[in-house]
């Protein structure tokens, strides 16, 4: 197989490792190598999720201050302060700068993504991610919130690129099962917390001491480890050829999937048709109503349950002394912690399933039984029944995972896979709203309703039933998604312009002797790389939430 030299602009190149022509897969590759890749990258950035680990240490990070000196701050000066501890409230603004700038950074450059390859957008995400938890670093060094806040905007441009870095591609290597391969991916967005919490945890024990409480050594240590996994995992990137596909596959008819389309829209005109407005207000409800809830999980369950999680059924949360709510301040913990492996297991499940229900289905799914389950909800809280309640968060966190990991498919059904990863970017647009518009409504209706002196165990009732609201009319967004016209589709002409540069010999198509292997030694290391930190993730969250049942 002959592989192009040229550079993106048409002249000769230098070659650069870091080249989309450098990256074709030639003959014995396994298409079986490229997702754990994308797991080690999507698992290093995925610790977003897990940032509040570090809000209470770094609200104390100064001995001696002058409380009351300090309490009336402005944000203003709290920005600059060197004399006053920093508020929860204040740091955790790093948090919204995170998914802000993520869907901000995935729609700006989604484009150069498909033009420069996976690589080179998975190592810029590497720089960017680690090289602003160094800023971040230093900004907590010499106590400036600024550079904390700068951090977290250069980091959002890491989770941006990271994120979508790479799905084109694993949409182009399992055209066969395009859910399963974006899942096994994103799944490691979801999962990255469930591991970078307790490791960040055990460090920031490690460091703290007279002098802070450990956080920046933590940051600068996860980042070194974040950056050898990223770029292992950037390097590990391949791209079939034009017109590769896996051995003994042939794309289904068209009237037997009439949602998957065989042409491909270009990334200029796919923001102007109804269908991708229809999606991207399909994954802002379904995201809005699945953020709120993690946002508010731990208090949620303390304040509903208080007593009843340490077996005193018959105290409120108000009724509890402070060693109670210590120790369903713990239980509470746990429960964010289980959530998000309920959140991990519905992105692989769910779009898993949606190769088979196909994604308008599985989409229709999430928002019937996640209706069903919002609208439960305050009765299984009345009924008392822990378990029941957790179950029922559970599997709603669970399609709220799988909303994000079955949402590329869907685009690929609609748009084709030439320019899917961008096409993606600008939609994750959708979550950057959902990403305010969900916390800061749950929050809202929690206020308002303890304003209005509802009791604590009921002032999340209202919350449900206007979440699912949410689903409902984003099920009537689902419904109305059809097939696009032809008329949007790129000509077979411009298509092949634009894959010229990936093309094999053999214009035909087929697998070219690429993508076969299975599970074999290689791929089984491979495997194993990302694997077992996912193990010790999950044993540590069930470790953490068996109180839970008992």
């Amino acid at each position: 197989m002959s592989v192009a030299t040229s550079g993106p602009t048409g002249g000769s190149s230098s070659g650069s490792i870091l080249d989309r022509e450098r990256i074709v897969a030639k003959a014995g590759f396994n298409r079986w190598l490229v997702p754990p890749a994308a797991l080690a990258v999507h698992l290093c950035i995925g610790m977003a999720y897990g940032f509040s680990v570090f809000w209470l240490p770094l609200s104390k990070a100064l001995t001696g201050t002058d409380e009351a000196a300090c309490k009336d701050i402005s944000l203003l000066a709290a920005l600059t302060t060197t004399t006053c501890n920093w508020r929860v409230a204040d740091i955790q603004i790093m948090y919204t700068l995170f998914f802000v700038v993520l869907g901000s950074a995935a729609a700006l450059w989604g484009g150069w993504l498909e033009r420069v390859g996976p690589r080179r957008a998975g190592v810029v995400a590497t720089f960017c991610w680690c090289g602003g938890m160094v800023v971040s670093a230093i900004g907590i060094m010499v106590h400036q919130l600024w550079l904390v806040w700068l951090g977290g905007i250069i980091g959002g441009v890491g989770l941006g690129l990271g994120y979508i870095s790479p799905v084109s591609t694993l949409i182009k290597w399992f055209p066969d099962r395009r859910g399963m391969a974006t899942g096994m991916a994103i799944m490691g967005f979801g999962g990255g917390a469930m591991i970078g919490s307790p490791l960040a945890n055990i460090l920031i024990n490690q460091f703290k001491g007279p002098d802070g409480p450990g956080v920046w050594q933590t940051f600068l240590v996860m980042a070194a480890l974040y950056f050898v996994f990223m770029l292992a995992g950037s390097f590990g990137y391949r791209i079939p050829p034009a017109g590769w596909r896996p051995d003994g596959w042939t794309p289904p008819a068209a009237a037997q999937r009439a949602m998957i389309t065989h042409g491909h829209v270009h990334l200029d005109n796919a923001h102007k048709t109804p269908q991708f407005w229809l999606i991207w207000a399909v994954l802002c409800l379904n995201v809005s109503a699945g953020i709120g809830v993690i946002g508010m999980a731990s208090p949620m369950l303390q304040e509903i349950f208080a007593g009843k999680l340490i077996g005193h059924p018959e105290l409120g949360f108000d009724q509890l002394d402070p060693g109670q709510k210590v120790a369903i301040a713990t239980i509470g913990a746990a429960f964010a912690g289980l959530i998000s492996l309920f959140n991990i297991g519905g992105r692989f499940f769910w779009a898993s399933m949606s190769d088979k229900l196909g994604r308008k289905m599985t989409y229709c799914v999430f928002f019937v039984l996640g209706l069903v389950l919002y609208a439960a909800a305050p009765s299984l809280a009345r009924a008392g029944s822990v378990a029941l309640f957790v179950l029922a968060v559970g599997v709603i966190l669970s399609m709220y995972g799988g909303g994000f990991a079955t949402v590329p498919a869907y685009l690929a059904d609609i748009f084709g896979t030439q320019f899917v990863g961008a096409i993606h970017g600008r939609l994750l647009t959708a979550w950057s709203v959902a990403g305010i518009v969900g916390p800061i409504l749950v929050g809202y209706i929690r206020e308002a309703e303890l304003a209005l002196k509802v009791p604590k165990d009921h002032v999340y009732d209202v919350t449900f039933y206007v979440l699912a609201v949410f689903l409902i009319i984003g099920l009537l967004c689902n419904l109305a998604i059809k097939q696009l016209a032809s008329r949007w589709f790129m000509s077979d002409a411009q298509v092949a312009a634009l894959q010229a540069k990936t093309a094999t010999a053999n214009a035909a198509g087929g697998s070219f002797g690429i993508g076969r292997g299975g599970l074999n030694g290689p791929a089984m290391l491979a495997w194993l790389a990302v694997g077992l930190p996912i193990l010790w993730g999950v044993w540590t969250t069930l470790q953490k939430a068996a109180p839970l049942f008992n």
